[in-house]
């Protein structure tokens, strides 16, 4: 059995359940279990790393981490956000990069994806993650900084 992976908030906002958020491939946990961070609507906001590990996909809205037992972590910003084309996204670090949790991994302007007509709900998502691995750390309605824990991973 895998030690537990405790995935923490890649950014502050409000906890929401992944079947509240309106987009089918994530509200059927097609990719895997997960919850959501609503940051708010205004600002600039430094995006940072839910987990140790390496970078194995990383575009302007959405990257993965894998840690060094293999499971590894989604976080999409925003939702239909592909389409901005990397635009409100600034990257601060590269594909196949090791990270820690907490080092900042893109800054996002808020306020110009919102304006774009994109909802700001950010999906973390434990990828393939069996059925009942993950916990909740933070409960659904409540408020989270970034680095709070979010999950736990059995």
């Amino acid at each position: 059995m895998a030690e537990q992976l405790t995935v923490r908030a890649p950014i502050a906002g409000a906890v929401v359940a992944l079947s509240d958020v309106p987009d089918e491939v994530f509200s059927q946990q097609m990719l895997g279990p997960g919850i959501a961070v609503d940051p708010g609507s205004t600002g600039v906001v430094d995006v940072v790393a839910p987990i140790d590990g390496v970078l194995s996909a990383l575009h302007p809205h959405a990257f993965v981490i894998q840690a060094p037992d293999g499971r590894a972590v989604l976080v999409h910003l925003g939702l239909d956000t592909v389409r901005l084309l990397g635009e409100t996204f600034t990257l601060d670090c590269g594909q196949g990069d090791e990270v820690k949790a907490g080092q900042v991994l893109v800054t996002w302007d808020l306020g110009a994806a919102v304006e774009h007509g994109n909802p700001p709900l950010c999906p973390v998502v434990a990828l393939q993650a069996e059925p009942g691995a993950l916990h909740l750390a933070a409960p659904e309605g409540s408020t989270v900084a970034a680095l709070d824990d979010l999950l736990t991973w059995a």
